[in-house]
């Protein structure tokens, strides 16, 4: 069941400049090795914020120093996160010129690729918050770290989309990007609010049962 719960917020985590990058490295110079790095760079970012939170939060609730209260506490951490996150993506709903830094994607290299996934995708606001919020709430809820991995995998997986439509469709892919990538900046707080409200309700459905 806590797969389940999570893997809808790896819409959360690639919704922004995050997926924008991702299309941007897949029409860049060097751009199978850019996407490469990119990806790479979120896999360790976005794993280790996971595995910190979830051992943070097994910490506190198999600990024993906040007893019986302790899984109600993890709850309404995420839930302020999640809530948190919420409000931050509706306050940066307007904002419809991409960072001044994409304009350098087209050049970038496989290290300023690799550093760019590592930042992006671990530390980046609203993705450490909902990273956190996914270790803690998988913490709260006695299941593996190991749940986390449908999340993980399935946030690399949209990652690597666009690089991999180009390698399989070539020019059309090419030529289709463009169009997405205008797509997914004018509505992707739109598809995080609605995943981030999901999650809000199952959290708070947890805390009150």
């Amino acid at each position: 069941m806590s797969l389940v719960d999570v893997l809808p917020l790896a819409i959360v985590m690639i919704a922004g400049p995050q997926i924008l990058s991702s299309i941007f490295l897949a029409t860049s110079e060097q751009w199978r090795t850019n996407s490469v790095a990119y990806v790479f760079g979120a896999t360790l970012s976005i794993s280790s914020v996971v595995v910190v939170a979830y051992r943070l939060g097994n910490s506190i609730s198999g600990g024993g120093f906040l007893g019986a209260r302790a899984k109600h506490l993890l709850y309404v951490a995420v839930l302020v996160l999640l809530l948190f996150a919420a409000v931050d993506t509706y306050r940066k709903r307007a904002v419809s010129e991409p960072p001044e830094w994409m304009g350098k994607l087209a050049g970038a290299t496989p290290r300023f690729s690799f550093r760019l996934g590592f930042l992006l995708l671990g530390f980046f606001p609203t993705n450490i918050i909902t990273s956190v919020s996914v270790g803690t709430y998988l913490a709260a809820n006695d299941a593996p770290v190991t749940d986390a991995t449908g999340f993980v995998l399935l946030t690399l997986f949209i990652l690597a989309l666009p690089s991999l439509g180009v390698l399989l469709l070539g020019a059309r892919a090419e030529a289709a990007l463009p169009e997405l990538r205008d797509w997914m900046d004018d509505n992707s707080w739109i598809i995080s609010e609605a995943v981030i409200v999901l999650f809000v309700v199952l959290t708070i459905q947890n805390l009150l049962g």
